[in-house]
């Protein structure tokens, strides 16, 4: 049996960005992506501190360093710039091996920057 489990999330970065008319997706900061361990293209959820809003899309990178946090597409409709939000992502895996899986959490700054 396998099951769907935290694999990593990017917890409490503020959006920097809004591209409405852009194809759907999340812009990440490549640094953030990394040390996340999410891949460009990967599936992710994402919740609204501000607002309670929850949506999935995919990751596609950001320049690294740069702490951008964009929403496209419909997606920019759910966030303002400057919202809080985590991106999470999920793996599934065989009940087992679940249970000892640790998964990759990552609290940036203020800035959206690693520390």
């Amino acid at each position: 049996m396998h099951i769907q489990v935290l694999k990593s999330k990017i917890h409490r970065v503020k959006i920097t960005q809004a591209e409405l008319h852009y194809v759907g997706s999340i812009t990440v900061d490549e640094d953030l992506m990394d040390a996340a361990n999410i891949i460009e293209n990967e599936k992710v959820q994402i919740v609204n501190i501000n607002n309670g809003e929850r949506l999935e899309t995919y990751v596609i990178k950001g320049e690294r360093g740069s702490g951008m946090i964009c929403l496209n597409g419909p997606a920019a409709r759910k966030a303002q710039v400057g919202d809080i939000v985590i991106i999470i992502s999920y793996a599934s895996m065989e009940f087992e091996a679940a249970k000892n899986y640790k998964p990759v959490v990552v609290f940036p700054d203020d800035h959206n920057l690693l520390y």
